[in-house]
């Protein structure tokens, strides 16, 4: 007679880590085929797969990829296939927001100094400084032979990708995940998420939406994520006040300066590259224009702060999203 084997029990598994300047957070749970050496091998794996990209994606770094095309401006470059994806998905970007986002805008980061460049004592660049450098933004200047593996910016033109890469590269991590046989996870770096399935409970994922005045981890609502992906833009994480006055790392390629319509934008989607693409552009474009953007777009929704600290939610995500409080108002 067999005796009866106890019931599996799912094991949650959590990891910590850096890449690409931000944090990376993992949650997944063990099954019947990924026992717990498994699964955080396979986590193990992700990780590497996203330092990886940051090497071939980051235009901070000259030997990346898109430094090589940056260093060669004006001359045919080749690159990886990933990378021409990227990009591809950058110009995709650009033509749907009517260059709001721009892959391009790298040459204001000489003016615009945020994040790890920032300076001890801020300066706002003088509007002649501006203008000289953003009449180099222009995303339909990119060529780019996607059969060929090879792309070419204008000679005064730089690339930069990390408006968009970040988002691409947690889900080739969840790509990983999956085809190492972990189902059920939660993949992070930074603003953007992948809820992949369910819980074993049967509950989906959640994930805080950052109250854009309030202390990091400070949530004013949360947001449901099955197989959906999650990206915030905001005015509060690389940002500086002069003068009574916020500046942040948003740009409006139209003026070459900080957007001003929106204080945060998170975009709900089927994969992390669309969600990181698309939330700038809507952050930039503010909440009428860039919810009829949201919902021409299959399977995406948003959630919007304006300047004003008023809370916009798109029809998609209505029954998703939990407001719990009112977002802080501050400058």
């Amino acid at each position: 007679m067999s005796v009866p084997s106890a019931p599996f029990e799912p094991l949650r598994v959590e990891v910590e880590d850096e890449a690409m300047g931000t944090s990376l957070h993992f949650i997944a749970y063990t099954s019947p085929k990924t026992d717990e050496a498994a699964t955080r091998a396979a986590i193990a794996k992700a990780v590497g797969e996203m330092r990886r990209l940051e090497g071939v994606l980051s235009e901070w770094r000259p030997e990346s990829e898109i430094g090589q095309v940056n260093a060669h401006a004006g001359d045919w470059v080749s690159i990886s296939p990933e990378a021409a994806q990227v990009i591809e998905r950058g110009l995709w970007a650009g033509k749907l927001s009517d260059g709001r986002f721009d892959i391009t805008f790298q040459a204001l980061s000489k003016v615009w100094k945020f994040g790890s460049a920032a300076e001890d004592e801020p300066k706002v660049p003088t509007r002649a400084e501006v203008e000289k450098l953003r009449k180099l933004v222009d995303y339909r200047r990119v060529e780019l032979d996607q059969a060929g593996h090879r792309v070419r910016i204008g000679k005064d033109q730089q690339l930069g990708l990390g408006g968009i890469a970040k988002g691409y590269i947690v889900d080739r991590a969840a790509a990983v995940l999956h085809e190492s046989g972990v189902d059920g996870f939660l993949a992070q770096a930074g603003g953007d998420l992948y809820g992949s399935g369910r819980k074993p409970d049967g509950s989906p994922w959640v994930s805080g939406v950052q109250d854009p005045r309030g202390k990091l981890g400070d949530f004013f609502a949360v947001l449901e994520l099955t197989d959906h992906a999650f990206s915030t833009a905001g005015d509060y994480a690389r940002a500086y006040v002069v003068g009574g006055k916020r500046y942040h790392h948003i740009i409006d390629p139209k003026t070459g300066y900080p957007a001003t319509a929106c204080r945060s934008v998170t975009i709900w989607a089927p994969d992390a590259t669309t969600a990181d693409g698309v939330d700038d552009a809507v952050f930039i474009l503010g909440p009428e224009r860039g919810l009829k953007l949201i919902e021409s777009l299959d399977g995406v929704g948003a959630v919007i702060v304006d300047a004003k600290n008023h809370v916009f939610i798109s029809e998609r995500v209505k029954d998703k999203v939990k407001v719990l409080k009112q977002p802080t108002d501050a400058l």
